[in-house]
C-alpha cells in the first residue's frame, strides 16, 4: 500500500500545480458571485478527478500481477506508453512557451453560474487531456497494483484530494479570510497566466519521466 501511494504522490502533485484550474478557480471567487462559483467549481473538479480515476482503476485490474511488486507486463507497457505522452505534451506546452493570450472562456467567468461552474471544474479536471492523462496513470497504478478494494479505495481517496488540493485550498482560503488573500491571489493569477505553459512543460516532464520509469521498472 505504501508503494501504491508513493507512486501516486507525483501524479497527484502534477495535477495539484495544473496552472489553468488554480487560475480558474481565483477568477471564480473574484467574481460576482464567488461563494457560489467557487463551491461549484470545486466540487466539480473534484468529482471529475475522482471518476476518471475510478473508471481506469476498474479496467486496469486485469492488468495487476500477483502482487503488489509483480506488475503484469502489459500493465508496465500501459505506463510507459501513457508516460510517452506525457512528455508528448510537455514538448507541445514547452513550443507555446510564448503564448500568453487569455483562453476566451475566461472572460465569461464573471457571470458563470453554479451548474456551469460545476461543470467547468469537471471538464477541467477529468476531459482536458494533460490532467486526464495524470488521472489515467493513477487509475493504471492503483489498478495494477494487486491491492485489495479497501485499499484501492484508500489510494483514489488520497489521489483525489491530493491533486485536488490546490484548488480547495484556494477556494477554502479565500472563504476563511477574504479579504486578505485577494491581492495576493490577483497577483498570483497573473503570473500562472504568464507562465502556464512554460510551468506545465516542466511539471509533465517529471511527470512522464517518473511513469516511464515505473513502466520499465515493470518489464
Amino acid at each position: 500500500m505504501g508503494t501504491v501511494i508513493g507512486d501516486l504522490l507525483p501524479l497527484a502533485v502534477g495535477v495539484a500545480l495544473s496552472p489553468i484550474p488554480i487560475v480558474a478557480a481565483i477568477l471564480m471567487i473574484l467574481s460576482a458571485d464567488a461563494g457560489r462559483a467557487g463551491r461549484g467549481f470545486a466540487l466539480g473538479w473534484v468529482a471529475g478527478i475522482a471518476a476518471a480515476t475510478v473508471i481506469v482503476v476498474l479496467l486496469a485490474g486485469p492488468l495487476g500481477g500477483g502482487g503488489d511488486r509483480e506488475p503484469s507486463a502489459a500493465g508496465a507497457w500501459v505506463k510507459i506508453v501513457l508516460g510517452i505522452l506525457l512528455l508528448g505534451l510537455a514538448a507541445a506546452q514547452w513550443r507555446s512557451r510564448a503564448d500568453t493570450a487569455i483562453p476566451g472562456w475566461m472572460s465569461a467567468i464573471d457571470t458563470v453560474t453554479v451548474q456551469r461552474a460545476a461543470g467547468l471544474g469537471a471538464l477541467l479536471s477529468a476531459v482536458n487531456p494533460k490532467n486526464l492523462l495524470l488521472c489515467l496513470s493513477a487509475g493504471v497504478v492503483i489498478g495494477s497494483s494487486g491491492t485489495s478494494v479497501g485499499g484501492q479505495v484508500v489510494a483514489i481517496i488520497v489521489f483525489t484530494l491530493l491533486a485536488a488540493s490546490s484548488v480547495l485550498f484556494v477556494i477554502v482560503g479565500y472563504t476563511l479570510a477574504a479579504d486578505r488573500l485577494r491581492g495576493p491571489l490577483d497577483r498570483v493569477r497573473a503570473w500562472l497566466q504568464d507562465n502556464n505553459h512554460v510551468m506545465m512543460a516542466i511539471v509533465l516532464v517529471v511527470m512522464g519521466a517518473v511513469v516511464v520509469g515505473k513502466g520499465i521498472a515493470g518489464l
